[in-house]
């Protein structure tokens, strides 16, 4: 490589690193506890567990009626109106209703309930409570919605390109010296320069990944709009006038229909009239696989709330794909504790890779100083030195 090529590349690396290293620690920093957010969840009791049954239930009872689980727990809730209802794969025995006051109501409520006696069990708190909500919160958009996410996913691009040119960088840097070596008899800016160098080939493919996962995950609610406007709009077309849906038909109906439709796939959540995923006239039920990877893969089943029959039923556009298959690659939770402790490893060691970098950036700016000060006084003329001699 040429000598300006060099130092090229190492412009865009030094400044695209250091203008998205302070965010990227903090990503690193809030991403590490939501590895374990099921397992933080059950430390500080807000994960919501099945309860026990009695032994006359038997050791696998069937689904009770869905309606009759909506039905407690809008008990609780008599003027807030269902806005989703949702079942996580592992745990099948338990359904998650969101109640609001309206179908984009922020301030929701969401309320677990026993899918085989259908009984309310707990008022879940949101993200785990109050330190996973901050976390939550700050990993995905800094507390600023939507500009706070796109903000983060030009980090992330940023991340990307810092990781490109110093993969460009390293092998001409390493060219004199055995691959990952670590030269512990010089000084301390070296020996952090050669750590700083081989934890940052290690995690390459990682960090790619997770920085480019990260930055598509930005931009979800830009995506889901798109969507809205184009693919669900067809789908919606014959319903384009028609008044809004005032007595719903079964939703445990719809979603026996929805199950039948798609054999082989189980229900995801349900969107409810007016809802973002769904239309002022359709229940949405979205349908997913069953194994680890193919749970995050949805497929949506639209059925009329009024008469509950299925209207369409279609796969996902390629781009909201990519976002689901973006999400469990980016937290590492569909590959059980083994993929987590992985994910935990390579985090930290991005942790370590991030703050070596503002370091030597540092190191390297003030040893830089004097060396300035040196040059410029050696340029001074005369007569403002003789000046400054007496």
């Amino acid at each position: 490589m040429s000598p300006s090529k060099l130092r090229l590349w190492s412009w865009i690396h030094k400044w695209s690193s250091l203008v998205c290293t302070v965010f990227m620690l903090l990503l690193c920093l809030t991403g590490l506890p939501l590895i374990y957010h099921h397992e933080i969840g059950h430390l500080l009791g807000n994960e919501v567990e099945a309860p026990a049954l009695p032994a006359s239930m038997g050791a696998n009872p069937p689904r009770g009626n869905i309606d009759a689980v909506l039905a407690s727990a809008q008990a609780l809730y008599p003027t807030k109106i269902p806005m989703y209802i949702s079942m996580e794969i592992d745990e099948p025995a338990i359904w998650n209703v969101t109640l609001g006051d309206h179908p984009n109501d922020e301030h929701y409520k969401p309320i677990a309930v026993d899918a085989r006696t259908t009984k309310v069990i707990t008022e879940p708190a949101f993200e785990g409570g109050v330190f996973m909500s901050t976390m939550f919160r700050l990993h995905v958009d800094l507390f600023a919605g939507l500009p706070g996410k796109l903000f983060l996913g030009f980090m992330g691009l940023l991340l990307i390109v810092a990781v490109v040119s110093g993969a460009v960088l390293y092998a001409p840097f390493m060219r004199k010296l055995d691959f990952g070596a670590v030269r512990h008899e010089r000084s301390k800016v070296i020996k952090w320069l050669d750590l700083h160098n081989l934890l940052g080939i290690v995690t390459l493919v990682w960090v790619f990944v997770v920085g480019a996962t990260g930055m598509v995950n930005t931009w979800a609610d830009l995506l889901l709009k798109y969507w809205q406007v184009n693919e669900l709009a067809v789908m919606l077309k014959p319903y384009e006038g028609q008044p809004t849906v005032r007595k719903m038909s079964s939703l445990h109906d719809a979603i026996v229909r929805a199950e039948n439709a798609e054999p082989g796939m189980k229900v995801g959540f349900v969107a409810f009239p007016g809802t973002p995923f769904s239309s002022p006239h359709h229940y949405g039920v979205f349908m997913r696989g069953d194994e680890a990877f193919s749970s995050r893969l949805y497929k949506p089943v639209l059925i009329d709330a009024a008469t509950g029959a299925i209207t369409d039923q279609r796969e996902l556009p390629w781009y909201l794909t990519a976002l689901l298959l973006s999400q469990p690659l980016h937290f590492g939770d569909y590959g059980g504790q083994p993929m987590k402790l992985l994910w935990a490893l390579l985090d930290i060691g991005t942790i370590i890779i991030l703050g070596s970098g503002l370091y030597l950036w540092l190191k390297r700016n003030r040893a830089a100083k004097p060396a300035r000060q040196k040059q410029g006084a050696a340029h001074k003329p005369a007569l403002a030195t003789s000046r400054e001699a007496s």
